[in-house]
Parts: C-alpha cells; structure tokens; sequence
C-alpha cells in the first residue's frame, strides 16, 4: 500500500511540475545549456524549455500574445519596449554584456582586425540584420567607428539573427562579425585566435547590454520566478563569463 501511495505521488508531482517557456536570443544558444543543467539540478520539480530566435522577432511575438514566461534578449530595448507597453511583472534586467569577434573559417592575418575586410579577397561579409538584430547594430557601429561601413555595403549579406549569421559565416560568406559566445560551441574548437578571429575592439561599439523580464505570463509561476533570479546569481555570471560575455 505504501508503495502505491509513493508511486502516485510521484506521478502527480511530475505532472505538476513547473515549466518554464524562454524566450531566448539566438547569441544565447550554447550558453544557456549548461545554465539550464545547473538550474534543473537545484529544481529537480522544474523544467525548462526555450525557444530561440533573434530579439526583434521574439518580442512582435510576445506583444502579440506568444506563450513565454521569460524573455532573455539580446539587448534591453526590446524587454524595455515590452515592460512600456504593459507586457512584463519586472522591469527590464542586465544578466550580461555581449561582445562581437570577426571570425573566418580560412585562416588569415585576423591581427588586422577590421581592416582586413577592405581585402580583395574578402567578396562577402556576414552580419546580422541591424534592424532586428542588437548584435547586427553593434556590428555596423564598430564598422562605422573604423570608417569602413560605406565602403563595404556591396559586400554585406545579412543574417535574420546573430546565429543564421553563423552559419552563413562558416558556409557561404568570406568572413563574418559574429557574437563572441558562439566561439565557445563544440565545432568552433579548431579555429584559432589571431588566425580565424579576432575580438571586435570593445570602444568601437556601445556595450551590448543584455536585458531580461518577467512576463505576464508567469505572473503566478513560482519557477519562472526562480529562474529570473537564478539569472542574476552570481554562478550564473560565473557559467557567462566562461562562455565570452562581459558581467554588467
């Protein structure tokens, strides 16, 4: 009989267990694993799941009613944007400081730094839509900084988010600007500073300050609560800072 009592309470605790829905920065995507571990492994009654994307489109599909508890974006416009217009139970949180690297799969002179863009030999320069993407808007201040944007225009081919603008840095353009974290991804091993990148000078681009929040959503989830605050522990700064983001 004890035994059966213990069966079905196991059961229901594990269908009632707490999931948290993420919305998530694509620049996010490796990082977030060994946090998620982590976090299940202090909340063994939690779960989380995430969806990943560029920031932009995320949050058009919270304001539009998506089904997310958290929103970690790549910027705070946005989670500020949301908190504004009534969609957020927090304001607006740094839990880090993204930073860009100029990366090639052949190798070259990366010691250049950006200046190795005006080659000849480099036709096609990956970087992620400025207009919905905060890494893509870093990426055109640090090249308008260097006094190169107007110049390389022609070349530019555009990544919906910071991660399609990975892949197309690794299979179709010459060279790429991309989030420093994706450096830190289990094929990335091979590549070699100085020889396949280089970081990105920080002076040349405004900190790219990552921003959080609490959605409506999760108003009454406990988890999602906790998660947030994990978020701001100082082991999850920790795991960030391992995978290339600057502490705020």
């Amino acid at each position: 009989m004890r035994k059966t009592v213990v069966m079905l309470w196991l059961i229901f605790s594990s269908l009632h267990a707490g999931t948290v829905h993420i919305a998530l920065a694509a620049n996010m995507s490796e990082a977030i694993k060994p946090l998620v571990a982590r976090f299940e492994q202090q909340h063994p009654q939690s779960r989380v799941e995430y969806t990943i994307g560029g920031s932009g489109k995320l949050a058009a599909q919270i304001a539009n009613g998506a089904p997310f508890d958290l929103f970690l974006a790549a910027n705070m416009a946005y989670p500020q944007r949301l908190y504004q217009e009534g969609h957020t139970v927090t304001e607006p949180v740094v839990y880090a400081q993204g930073a860009l690297v100029l990366l090639s799969v052949t190798p070259r002179d990366m010691q250049e730094g950006l200046k190795i863009l005006r080659s000849e030999k480099i036709d096609r320069i990956a970087i992620a839509n400025p207009k919905t993407a905060p890494y893509g808007a870093a990426a055109v201040e640090a090249l308008k900084h260097a006094g190169l944007y107007d110049a390389l225009l022609p070349k530019f081919v555009y990544g919906e988010s910071i991660s399609q603008t990975l892949t197309y840095t690794l299979r179709a353009a010459d060279i790429g600007i991309v989030a420093k974290s994706a450096l830190f991804s289990p094929g990335m091993q091979p590549f070699k500073e100085g020889i396949n990148w280089v970081d990105v000078p920080k002076e040349s681009y405004t900190p790219i300050a990552q921003g959080m929040v609490l959605l409506k959503r999760a108003e009454d989830n406990r988890d999602a609560g906790s998660f947030f605050s994990y978020m701001q522990s100082a082991e999850a700064k920790k795991i960030l800072a391992q995978y290339g983001y600057r502490l705020p």
